[in-house]
């Protein structure tokens, strides 16, 4: 670590006397930008030297500074959307240049910087961008901007609570997706522990957010591992740009014709603080509290897990009965194989007692339950030793006459209402300091800290309760460089497994198996007992599993009751590496080091070239609730390094780009991945766009290290690495069976004449799971047809190797009992998926006509290969708007409709109707004191619907919302 840290100091300040040495040679202009009709002062123009890449934009008083590194005369162009853009001549240094713009609709003249990570017009992009501004945001009709995020083309989300929200593009889409990178204000905002970002829930709140910008796709050559589905930014709002005050109150109902809650309140509040002294020093510090009733999972299909299929009956019907959002019931064992093994223990126990059972059945064959006890107890009865053995009665004669169903016989669990907490909060907080050395060089150090309790659906349901991130960043950045450090400390708190819960809570009142000192007291032992007895009573199958389901479950401690309560809290509170509770103990951190430099003006770009380098350390601290990690600390290195060269062409008609990464991480071997693109102008604001990329992804930390028991204790996660598969002998003494000859084997107990040579070994790959690559064909065209038109269209066709996925398989016991795990490993084959999307943007007068249609398909297909490409074939989107319909009253409305398509995951499959929604709002600007009201809602039709299968149910959220100085 110190040899590290010397590294990043000893570049830290190359880059600042590089950055010093330059500023000889800087021309430095400033001014303002107005609204010609209105004299208001404009945020967020662009001001842009034409033909490079420099660029910068106005604050909230409209006012901008612009450093040049190259010799005067250039021109600069200034351009916002729905204004006309300016050109002029600049000669040297100057101060109040000052613009006054025009409105006219003019689309398109966004400046983005994520697809080529250096400023460039949206219209040049070479692969696909989609962006939200600072006009955009003050304009939505969703409740935040993460959720408006499927206005976006191609965009999707999959809902597993109110505040937990995970983003994708172009298939496989997942619960919690480690296929997708979320950046804020440049640092990576995953949780190190799950690999993926948590939503919203520790990120910029809608006040402090100054921009997104999301590309669809592969994009590993600039951004590194991961981001095969798709790489999003954030920004924040600069305190030297956004000064002064500002806050956000939003109040609201949700759960509107909810049988589960009736309605319920939503309540927002965001703060926001920034101050900066003579364009040197700036401070920000900001605030946000969200809390409201969380969206109930009540799922509570028939689900048979083994074979991830749908089965019929309820819990009154079918006594194998596992709901998808209940929890305890994954708990289960064979009727049968109880019975015959206490008539084993019976007759170990008491030879001479089961003899004497025996020869009473034998003696008496067709009496009932009742016969047999009135000849047991009457006066002198020969067979009155028997009375203490009345109780197996029923399974010995049952087991003798082949009476007792080769049945499956499950727990009764409990809802989830009744295990998670749906209190929902989130709290987030964020404070900077930001000093300039001069006007182009600026360090920064940022603290973005957030708690909050929510769900999350993994192979489980996971209730998060007050689980805290933090981020804490150092950061030097000029006109065309950076040099960064950050660390993310993930701490789990008080979160827990549902089904672990609800199995223990089962075990506290009856464990499932007794001691070995009473083995009648087990909860199977008592169903099988009183089910053996109610069927030797002359009752039927049915009333005989209802009957034996009210004895085992005497006792049972009931929701809402003190004990129930007791017992809960107990166990919530004892970690799940101690074997007594169902409680994370997660405290993971990510260090990560990285810096780029921009040679473009060097050169006097004449190319365009950049190059940089990053570091990575994951610390994995668990407490062995998560990783294999109980006794031993698990670290994990990642280095790599990129360049990127671009050059003008043919009179500027045409501009080549070609970059590639080399990235190394500890357990597997190095990888290059590079990216070839041609942004061909074929008329001015019309371009047509060519793309070749590479992506790929490590195995996550949890794809390595994983060692988690799930389901109630009836599956164990465990890594796919050798040392992990090594930990379970899968290499070597006790290979697994996959999971259909295990059922297979399965059918055949049920049928009475079990064959073990049904069972099929399943070969892990001797060197564990390995990265996963996508190569990325993409063909797009992007322009302007007059000034009014916007049109974006795009195909895609990816080709993926060694698609990470995973197998569930069965490992035999000593005792001949089964295991089941879930292992990581890679597609044997290719898979493939192709795409493309369509949007459109029109403006008449002051209205804002949108839509967008995307569509993905899945391809070719490996055999072992379970598909999880989770996405609609099509869905589109539509939007009308306007921001002055009248004198400051505006409104937005959207419309988002998508195909059903079907949901495969480690925790629940199944089908996902297809479904539309509304958004709307309407607001009054109140200029006289920088204000703003909003009412507006989500799904404002209230039909309930959900995004991914076991997940819950979504219905309306109405607002009212009032903001000072957006």
């Amino acid at each position: 670590m110190n040899k590290i840290f010397t590294k990043a100091i000893f570049a830290f300040l190359l880059l600042c006397i590089t950055g010093l040495v330059a500023q000889a040679q800087n021309v430095t202009i400033s001014g303002s930008v107005s609204d010609k009709a209105t004299k208001e002062p404009i945020p967020g123009v662009g001001i842009t030297v034409k033909g490079t890449t420099i660029a910068t934009a106005t604050n909230m008083s409209g006012k901008y500074t612009l450093t040049v590194k190259q010799a005067a005369p250039f021109t600069i162009v200034i351009s916002y959307v729905g204004y006309a853009s300016i050109e002029k001549e600049v000669t040297g240094n100057t101060s109040n240049l000052d613009f006054e713009i025009e409105t006219a609709t003019v689309l398109g003249q966004e400046v983005v910087i994520s697809a080529s990570r250096t400023p460039e017009r949206i219209l040049e992009s070479p692969v696909s961008v989609e962006r939200m501004g600072p006009a955009v945001l003050k304009e939505l009709s969703a409740p935040s901007f993460y959720d408006a995020l499927t206005n976006m083309k191609g965009v999707e989300i999959s809902a597993q609570s109110l505040t937990f929200k995970s983003i994708n593009t172009r298939g496989f889409n997942s619960n919690g997706n480690t296929r997708f990178n979320q950046l804020v204000d440049g640092m990576d905002n995953q949780a190190p522990g799950l690999n993926f970002s948590v939503g919203n829930i520790i990120g910029i709140s809608d006040l402090d957010l100054d921009n997104v910008e999301l590309l669809p796709g592969a994009s590993s050559a600039l951004y590194g591992a991961g981001g095969i589905s798709g790489t999003m930014l954030m920004t924040s709002k600069s305190p030297f740009d956004y000064q002064g005050a500002s806050f956000s109150y939003k109040s609201g109902i949700n759960h509107v014709n909810d049988n589960n809650t009736g309605n319920q309140q939503y309540n927002q509040l965001d703060v926001r603080l920034a101050k900066a002294w003579n364009n040197k020093f700036a401070v920000k510090a900001t605030f946000s509290f969200l809390q409201a009733k969380d969206w109930q999972a009540d799922n509570y299909s028939n689900f048979d897990r083994n074979g991830r299929t749908f089965k019929s009956g309820d819990r009154a019907s079918d006594p194998n009965y596992d709901g998808i959002n209940v929890y305890g019931d994954e708990i289960n064992a064979n009727l049968l194989t109880v019975a015959r093994s206490l008539q084993a223990g019976f007759q170990s126990q008491s030879p001479a007692g089961f003899a004497g059972m025996t020869a009473l059945i034998n003696t008496f064959p067709n009496y009932n339950f009742d016969q047999y006890v009135a000849t047991i107890t009457a006066p002198g009865s020969p067979f009155a030793g028997l009375a203490p053995a009345i109780p197996y009665l029923g399974v010995v004669k049952g087991v003798k006459n082949n009476a007792i169903a080769n049945q499956d016989v499950s727990r009764t669990g409990y809802n989830e209402v009744n295990l998670v907490d749906y209190d929902t909060k989130s709290l987030k907080t964020s404070g900077s300091l930001h000093y300039r050395f001069t006007p182009t060089i600026e360090a920064i150090a940022q603290i973005n800290w957030g708690t909050g309790t929510s769900v999350y659906t993994g192979s489980d349901r996971y209730s998060l309760r007050n689980f805290s991130i933090g981020q804490y960043k150092l950061e030097l950045k000029g006109q065309d460089f950076f040099v960064r450090g950050y660390t993310t400390q993930e701490r789990s708190g008080d979160s827990y497994i549902s089904s672990i819960l609800g199995s223990f809570i089962n075990e506290a009142y009856r464990p499932s198996q007794g001691p070995p000192t009473n083995p009648l007291a087990g909860w199977y032992a008592q169903y099988a007992l009183a089910y053996s007895t109610a069927l030797l009573k002359g009752g039927s199958d049915e009333a005989a599993h209802a009957a034996a389901r009210g004895v085992a479950d005497q006792g049972r401690l009931m929701p809402g009751t003190p004990q129930f309560d007791a017992v809960k809290e107990n166990i919530m509170n004892n970690t799940i590496s101690s074997g007594k509770g169902a409680k994370f103990d997660d405290k993971t951190n990510l260090y990560h080091y990285e810096g780029m430099y921009n040679f473009s003006n060097a050169l006097n770009n004449v190319v365009e070239l950049q190059v940089g380098g990053s570091y990575r350390i994951y610390q994995l601290r668990s407490g062995g609730t998560i990783f294999d990690d109980l006794n031993d600390k698990i670290d994990i290195n990642e280095y790599g390094a990129f360049a990127q060269i671009a050059k003008k062409m043919f009179g500027d008609k045409f501009k080549l780009a070609v970059s590639g990464r080399y990235d190394k991480s500890s357990n597997f071997d190095g990888r290059f991945t590079p990216r070839v693109s041609g942004v061909l102008t074929v008329a001015p604001d019309n371009n047509i766009r060519v793309s070749y990329q590479t992506g790929y992804r490590n195995p996550t930390t949890q794809n390595q290290y994983i060692d988690l028991s799930v389901a109630g204790g009836r599956q164990r996660l465990i890594g796919g690495i050798p040392s992990m598969l090594n930990k379970y002998n899968m290499l070597t003494t006790d290979i697994p069976f996959t999971d259909v000859s295990y059922r297979a084997f399965l059918g055949s107990v049920a049928a009475g004449t079990p064959d073990p040579t049904l069972l099929k070994q399943y070969n892990f790959d001797p060197r564990g799971v390995r990265p996963e690559s996508v190569q990325a064909y993409e063909v797009g065209y992007k322009g302007l047809l007059g000034s009014r038109f916007l049109i974006d269209a795009y195909a895609y066709y990816n080709t993926y190797k060694n698609f990470i996925t995973a197998v569930d398989v069965f490992q035999q016991n000593d005792d001949n009992s089964f295991s089941k795990f879930g292992v990581p490993v890679n597609a044997t084959g290719k898979v493939t998926s192709y795409g493309g999307a369509l949007g459109l943007d029109y403006l008449i007068g002051g209205y804002n006509l949108s839509g967008n249609v995307s569509y993905n398909k899945l391809g070719d297909l490996p055999t072992d290969y379970i598909n999880d490409f989770n996405t609609p074939e099509i869905r589109y989107n539509l939007g009308l708007g306007n921001k002055e319909i009248i004198k400051n009253f505006g409104f937005n409305v959207n419309y988002r409709w998508q195909d059903k398509f079907y949901w495969n995951s480690s925790f629940a499959s199944g089908d996902v109707p297809s479904f539309n929604t509304i958004d709307a709002q309407v607001n009054l600007k109140i200029p006289s004191v920088k204000s703003m009201v909003k009412l507006g809602g989500s799904n404002i039709l209230n039909k309930y619907y959900f995004t991914s299968y076991g997940n819950p149910s979504i219905g309306a959220l109405y607002y009212i919302g009032f903001t000072f100085n957006p």
